[in-house]
């Protein structure tokens, strides 16, 4: 895992450019902070910062190939789970290699194949490679979306990255943000359309598309999406392929070189991951797995229940952990650093994200960093297999809106009136978008096309909204962290699995939880879903009151002309009238004002200017 940049520019010498180079490599150093490089050649420079996890000494980048008077460079960001099987086909075509990282074998890859080396591709990436003999580079990024890329296209040039704070360094890139900018902030955030990297001009791969980037200029390709297909498995195969599909993923992301945990809430996922790794460790003599968990001091008292969190998490941790004979580690978060930390958040993100639920993650991912550098998470199982309470609630299932933010009236009271003009019409378009988008079959029940149309909103909205988080707060503090239910087989499987056979027996997630059925201890195997931990102690939301109270006496504040402080203050007052999450199930009246927060940092701090 790492952090890469790159810049093409056909009417400059960007030899000369050094120093602007060099500032665009230190905004990556967090992404990786083990080994640094740089490749300048006069139209092109490429940038590269590693966290090194496979074959230390031959996995540096970037990765030069030459073969006559060809001369390929690769800067990558990413984990290929297939690499010995992708090096055993390139070696039987004559390649020969160094090393056993993936880096060589992807950029063998794409010398031999071009871009349909990505459908040979099963891994989370995104990666640049230049073509020295054409002046060419290209640009791809994993079916997913597990690891981002940026980039800014400009008259004869290109600057691109996996973050968007390198892009500002770049003299072309302006901290600029716009109206349609601030509709995605305050009527989509945190989630964000898929393409649009909020600052004017800077636009994202979306997940599964690659680029060619010339002279004649840009050129985006889609080389991967969801199709419709009849799904022919009868139930009992569909379990034994479930178990299969999952089991294969997570065994094959246990390869590294360097210390590797996981993650434990005591969910049906994270078991899952748990259990998995524990036997393969055993069966490796590699000892005792050892998992990490996260909570906050007191949260035991302050706990209430509801239909998103029916529970906590500690007593099914211990389950899991004495089943397993795995050491579990538990990272209690402040209350104080969690409030302290959403600044941070904010920066490692690049924009303002799920407030404490993203700094808890930070925090926890830098108490892990100490001893780990890569993790397995139980991330986008929900998404994939129907995990979520709007998949079940008949109520809202066909309501034409993003299930997770179903009304803007709470974000219209706290804007001040007249702001953001035509922004009910703008998260309309946004949602239609998607549905309209959406492979079914013909003669498919209402039912079942509606649950395609609910995979599609989830998997390009409410899970890119997760995964950029995973990324963005592990990779601050240089920690790799792996979701193996993001494979792209489980997600195509389960996209064509009719909705009967993935809630089997009436429960979210019931294809799986049969699947691992014997794999798991009966009280983890049929947990109602509980979503990551969160705060509930009231002193939390006393230091965000605080904050809120100084933002708002603040003669500077970047957001007093859009907040109505009124209705900030009415939630201040009674926080209870938040009835529904702002977003998802856990950004309630403490985050929202957290939310608030960190707008207001990420304005201030990346100095833009709303134009």
């Amino acid at each position: 895992m790492c952090g890469i940049a790159g810049w093409i520019d056909y009417n400059q010498d960007l030899r000369s450019c050094e120093n602007v180079v060099s500032d665009m490599s230190d905004t990556l150093k967090r992404r990786g902070p083990d080994a640094d490089g740089v490749y300048f050649g006069q139209n092109v420079c490429l940038i590269h910062r590693r966290l090194i996890v496979i074959d230390p000494e031959n996995g540096k980048q970037p990765m030069i190939y030459e073969n006559g008077s060809s001369r390929y460079i690769i800067v990558y960001n990413g984990e290929l789970y297939n690499t010995n099987s992708l090096r055993s086909e390139l070696m039987s075509l004559g390649y020969s290699f160094q090393g056993h990282c993936d880096t060589e074998a992807l950029l063998y890859a794409y010398v031999q194949w071009g871009k349909n080396c990505l459908e040979k591709l099963n891994g989370i990436y995104a990666f640049a490679v230049w073509d020295e003999k054409n002046r060419s580079l290209f640009l791809a990024r994993d079916r997913m979306g597990v690891k981002p890329l940026f980039f800014y296209p400009y008259k004869d040039g290109l600057v691109f990255a996996s973050v968007i704070k390198t892009l500002l360094k770049n003299p072309h890139v302006k901290p600029e943000i716009d109206e349609d900018s601030l509709k995605e902030i305050f009527l989509l955030g945190p989630g964000r359309t898929g393409g649009n990297g909020i600052i004017r001009g800077v636009r994202e791969l979306c997940p599964g598309e690659c680029a060619f980037f010339d002279k004649d200029g840009l050129k985006i390709e889609k080389y991967w999406s969801l199709e419709a297909r009849e799904h022919t498995d009868d139930l009992k195969r569909t379990i034994e392929k479930t178990r299969y599909l999952i089991s294969d993923a997570i065994k094959g992301q246990l390869v590294s070189d360097v210390p590797l945990c996981c993650f434990l809430s005591g969910g049906l996922d994270s078991s899952i991951i748990t259990k998995l790794a524990s036997d393969h460790y055993r069966d490796e003599n590699k000892g005792p797995l050892t998992t990490y968990s996260v909570d906050y001091p007191d949260n035991q008292k302050y706990f209430v229940r509801n239909a998103f969190q029916p529970n906590t998490d500690r007593e099914y941790i211990k389950m899991m952990t004495d089943f397993t004979g795995s050491e579990n580690r538990e990272v209690l978060v402040s209350n104080g650093d969690l409030a302290d930390a959403l600044c941070d958040a904010t920066d490692a993100r690049d924009l303002p994200g799920m407030a404490d639920v993203d700094s808890s993650l930070l925090l926890f991912c830098e108490q892990i960093k100490k001893d780990f550098t890569v993790a397995l998470s139980g991330e986008c199982a929900d998404e994939v297999f129907g995990g979520y309470p709007w998949y079940h609630n008949k109520e809202i299932l066909f309501e034409e809106t993003f299930p997770w933010s179903r009304s803007l009236s709470l974000r219209r009271r706290i804007l001040k009136k007249g702001a953001l003009q035509k922004g009910e019409e703008y998260v309309s378009q946004k949602y239609s978008d998607t549905v309209a988008g959406t492979s079914t079959l013909p003669g498919e029940s209402r039912l079942n096309q509606r649950m395609r149309q609910m995979f599609m909103l989830n998997l390009n909205w409410f899970m890119q909204t997760l995964l950029d988080r995973k990324d963005r707060m592990s990779m601050h503090h240089g920690l790799e962290v792996r979701v193996p239910f993001c494979d792209h087989r489980i997600v195509e499987y389960s996209y064509n699995m009719p909705w009967e056979f993935k809630s089997y027996q009436g429960r979210e997630k019931g294809i799986v939880r049969e699947a691992m059925r014997g794999l798991l201890p009966e009280d983890i195997l049929w947990r109602k879903k509980s979503p990551y931990p969160k705060t509930h102690h009231p002193d939390y939301f006393q230091k965000v009151v605080k904050r809120i109270g100084e933002i708002r006496r603040s003669k500077d504040s970047p957001i007093a002309e859009l907040v109505n402080w009124q209705s900030v203050q009415e939630i201040i007052d009674n926080p209870g009238l938040v009835s529904e999450p702002w977003y998802g199930q856990l950004m309630r009246a403490p985050q929202i004002l957290a939310y608030l927060i960190q707008v207001d940092c990420w304005i201030r701090e990346f100095h833009l200017s709303i134009v």
